[in-house]
C-alpha cells in the first residue's frame, strides 16, 4: 500500500511554512528580587554560600573529591573547579575525581560506596542534577551541590549546600554557574578557564548561542580561541560517554591536560570515539516514528549500546513539524539490560508555544493516567529528570510498555504516520519514503 504523506507533516514544497520566530536565549525574562534587582545566575544568597565553602575547602586543606557528570557541561564545571582551587593553594594531591559508572548515579550504593572509600572531607557534586537523599556519603564530610537541572528546594542531599541556577531564567549551564562563582576567587580564573565555560555552556546550549547581558562578556576569549576550535572540542569530550565503552575518562584527563580547545583537537581518543558514536547515530537515525494517539508525542524506538539517543532526539526534534507535535521521545532497549533509557526535547514547532512546553509535566500526566496506579511508583526516580525541555529517564522495559501503552502509541496520531519496525532502516531503493516528509536529509 503506498504510504500518504499526512497532513500534519508535510514537505515544505507543498505548502509555505511560517517561519518560526524563537526568541534568543539570553532575551528570556528574568526573575527580580524585591528591590528590583536580577537574579542571576542563581539567588546571591546561594553564590556567596558556595564561594565560602570553597575558601573553606581550601583553608582546611584535606581531601577534597570532586564528582562531574560525564557531559561537556559537567567535565569542564569540574576542570574549572579544580583548577579555582588549586589556584586559591589547595594542594592538588588532595583532590580527587570520582566519575559515575555507566548509568549511575551518585544516591546509588555502588557509587557512594566509591565516593566514601576516597575518605573526602569536602564533596563538590557537579551537574548530576537533584533529588532528595541521604547525605552524598555516610561518613562525616561537607557537600556543595552546584546544579541547572529542574529541582524543588529540597530536592538535594541531606546536609548539603547547594547553588543551583533552574529558578533564574535564562538557565544558566553547570560550567557557566560554577564559572561565574569561581571568577571572583582569584584573578587567574578568567583567563585559565574561559574557554572550559564556554564549551560546557555550547554543550548544553548550543554552539549559537549569543554571548549577550546577562551571559558575560566572552569578546576576549573569542579572540584567542576560535569559535571552530571551541565547538570542535565540545563534540570530542562529549563523544566518550556515549561509547559503548563508556570511556568517560579519556575525557577527563584529555581536559586535565589541557591549556585551550586546540590541544583537545588531536586527542587519539577523543577522536576514535566520535567516529565510533557517529557511525552508530547514523546507523539508528533513520528510524521511522510512531506518534500517539492524540498526535503530541513522536517515539522512536533504536536498540543501540551506545548512548546515542539523546543525539537523535535532538536530531529530530529539529525536523518533525505539527500542530499538534509537543515531544520527540527516542527509546533505546540496548543501552542497560532490562531497562530502556529514553531522552525527550522539544520540537523546534513547539519552541514558541504559550504555555512553553513542560516535558516533566509531560511525562509525569502520562503516567498518572494509566490505569494501574502502581505505574508512576514503579518507574521509579529515574524517570522524568533533567529539564523542561529536555527530560528523560531510565525505567523497565516492562513499565515503558505500560507507558507506551497508556499514550496509544501507533494507534492512529500522527496523521497516519505508518509505525515503524524496530531497527528498521529506511532503504536507498524505497522512493516513497518517511524522509520526503521532512526539509532536510537527517
Amino acid at each position: 500500500m503506498k504510504r500518504v504523506a499526512p497532513s500534519s507533516l508535510v514537505r515544505s514544497s507543498q505548502v509555505k511554512r511560517t517561519k518560526l520566530e524563537i526568541p534568543e536565549y539570553h532575551l528570556t525574562p528574568s526573575n527580580r528580587n524585591e528591590e528590583g534587582e536580577v537574579v542571576w545566575p542563581a539567588p546571591i544568597a546561594q553564590i556567596e554560600k558556595a564561594r565560602d565553602f570553597i575558601n573553606e575547602c581550601v583553608s582546611a586543606q584535606e581531601r577534597t573529591l570532586i564528582v562531574p557528570d560525564k557531559d561537556a557541561d559537567g567535565l569542564t564545571s569540574g576542570s574549572i573547579l579544580q583548577r579555582t582551587l588549586v589556584l586559591l593553594g589547595l594542594d592538588p594531591s588532595l583532590v580527587s575525581v570520582h566519575l559515575l559508572q555507566r548509568a549511575g548515579n551518585i544516591h546509588e550504593g555502588p557509587e557512594r560506596e566509591k565516593m566514601a572509600s576516597l575518605k573526602p572531607s569536602y564533596i563538590f557534586v557537579l551537574d548530576q542534577g537533584s533529588r532528595k537523599s541521604p547525605p552524598v556519603i555516610d561518613l562525616p564530610h561537607k557537600a556543595l551541590v552546584i546544579d541547572h537541572h529542574y529541582a524543588l528546594d529540597d530536592d538535594f542531599p541531606e546536609g548539603s549546600t547547594h547553588v543551583t541556577a533552574c529558578n533564574s531564567p535564562p538557565i544558566a549551564t553547570s560550567s557557566l554557574l560554577t564559572y561565574l562563582i569561581c571568577l571572583e576567587l582569584h584573578e587567574d580564573v578568567g583567563p585559565m578557564c574561559d574557554w572550559l565555560c564556554i564549551m560546557g555552556t555550547h554543550g548544553d546550549l548550543g554552539n549559537t548561542l549569543k554571548w549577550q547581558p546577562p551571559f558575560p562578556d566572552m569578546t576576549a576569549a573569542f579572540k584567542k580561541y576560535t569559535k571552530k576550535a571551541i565547538n570542535e572540542a565540545v563534540s570530542l569530550v562529549n563523544a566518550p560517554r556515549r561509547t559503548a565503552s563508556y570511556s568517560v575518562k579519556d575525557a577527563w584527563d584529555a581536559l586535565a591536560s589541557a591549556n585551550s580547545p586546540a590541544e583537545l583537537l588531536q586527542n587519539r581518543q577523543l577522536l576514535a570515539a566520535r567516529a565510533e558514536v557517529n557511525a552508530e547515530v547514523e546507523r539508528c537515525t533513520h528510524t521511522a516514528p510512531s506518534f500517539s494517539s492524540d498526535g503530541k508525542i513522536a517515539v522512536f524506538r533504536i536498540s543501540s549500546p551506545a548512548q546515542i539517543h539523546p543525539v537523535i532526539a535532538t536530531r529530530w526534534s529539529g525536523h518533525l513539524q505539527s500542530a499538534k507535535l509537543e515531544v520527540v521521545l527516542v527509546a533505546n532497549e540496548g543501552y542497560l539490560p532490562g531497562m530502556v533509557n529514553f531522552s525527550c526535547r522539544v520540537p523546534r514547532c513547539a519552541r514558541a508555544r504559550s504555555p512553553p512546553v513542560n516535558i516533566i509535566e509531560v511525562l509525569k500526566g502520562v503516567a498518572e493516567r494509566a490505569a494501574d496506579p502502581t505505574l508512576r511508583e514503579r518507574l521509579g526516580e529515574s524517570f522524568a529528570r533533567g529539564h523542561k525541555e529536555a527530560s528523560g529517564g531510565i525505567v523497565p522495559k516492562k513499565e515503558f510498555e505500560e507507558l507506551m501503552a497508556v499514550l496509544e502509541v501507533g494507534r492512529g496520531g500522527g496523521g497516519g504516520v505508518p509505525t515503524a519496525k524496530k531497527e528498521k532502516t529506511v532503504g536507498p531503493k524505497q522512493s516513497n519514503t518517511l524522509m520526503n516528509y521532512f526539509d532536510k536529509k537527517l
